[in-house]
């Protein structure tokens, strides 16, 4: 006798839920606290912007951001934006901000580099490599950036020597007083390499460097790396053990473990606090003044001193600093969800 045919089972029916307008409603309630707490913050700065703008007025203080248009008058001593001192302030600000990039996305990529592998070396098997990944961890953390980047510009102005007599550094890098030239691109009758070359009195050709900017990046690239290194070290111990045990069942090496199985689970736990320290390093950067490197800040401070536009110019300040945050933040929490792991 042939079975009964079993019928699909009907799917669960869907269950909607309107939106109820009672006051009893915690999402209704919660909405409209929402919205009196933006209103009273929109209320409330407008109150502060209208009176701060009101007590300048009395005092005869100018202020707007029709200043930008001015020349700023003002030489600026490194830029990879061409500029002169008879253009306008705006200009300045955007040969500061790319100063700015300039250096923190080189100091991200370096301290990366520098902290992973520190924070790998402290599970080392040679004590002597786990001693001084330690050591270097807990010195350049406890020893506030300013003083390393004092310290490392008077390192590079002070005991390097003169441009004529710079360190050679194989047969295409020069080391002296003026910075660090090394070969550069060019593209006068077609793309080619401009190599340094030793001169009479100094280096001559290719791209260089400042002093002031390689204590800059020396300075942040070795703070930041020891803040890493902890993330790293943290993120690589959270892996259980087991998953060791089942890497080095299958033949596998440490190394080959350490890159293809501990690497990959840490990273769920490393790359959240480590968009901290990027954001941490990026601000740092204003600390370019102490060396004389002319990033926003230091642009900023000029054009506050000649124009005397001081709400404005720290209004630039703020927000080029929270658009370059939120910017970071936002491409580092997409990186995190490519690479949480997602359960079967």
């Amino acid at each position: 006798m042939a079975e009964p045919a079993l019928t699909p089972a009907r799917p669960a029916p869907r269950i909607t839920r309107k939106a109820s307008l009672s006051w009893r409603s915690p999402a209704l309630r919660g909405r409209l606290y929402q919205a009196l707490l933006l209103l009273a913050v929109a209320v409330l700065g407008w109150l502060l912007l209208s009176n701060t703008l009101e007590n300048m007025r009395l005092r005869g203080i100018r202020s707007g951001f029709d200043f930008l248009l001015d020349p700023a008058g003002f030489d600026i001593g490194e830029s990879w934006l061409h500029y002169e001192s008879n253009q306008p302030y705006w200009r300045a600000f955007l040969v500061g901000l790319l100063n700015t990039l300039r250096v923190a996305l080189a100091g991200i990529v370096l301290a990366t580099l520098l902290g992973t592998l520190l924070g790998i070396g402290r599970f080392s098997r040679n004590p002597l490599l786990r001693g001084l990944c330690s050591a270097y961890v807990e010195c350049f953390r406890n020893i506030p950036l300013l003083l390393q980047l004092l310290m490392w510009y008077l390192l590079l102005t002070e005991y390097l020597p003169l441009p004529a007599e710079a360190l050679r550094l194989g047969d295409w890098f020069f080391l002296s007083k003026s910075g660090l030239s090394f070969p550069a691109p060019t593209w006068n009758g077609g793309f080619a390499w401009e190599v340094p070359r030793l001169g009479e009195f100094q280096v001559e050709g290719g791209g260089v460097l400042t002093p002031e900017f390689l204590a800059l990046l020396l300075g942040l690239v070795f703070y930041t790396a020891a803040f890493i290194a902890e993330i790293v070290r943290a993120g690589i111990a959270s892996v259980p053990r087991a998953q060791h045990e089942a890497a080095a069942s299958l033949g596998l090496s440490r190394w080959r473990t350490m890159r293809l199985v501990t690497l990959p689970q840490a990273m769920r736990l490393v790359v959240p606090p480590m968009t901290n320290q990027y954001l941490n390093l990026t601000k740092n950067s204003s600390l370019a003044v102490a060396v004389g490197y002319p990033e926003l800040v230091s642009i900023a401070n000029t054009s506050l001193n000649q124009t005397g536009r001081a709400v404005e110019c720290i209004t630039i300040i703020m927000a080029v600093y929270l658009c370059t945050s939120l910017a970071t933040a936002g491409l580092m929490n997409a990186f995190n969800r490519r690479m949480r792991l997602r359960e079967r």
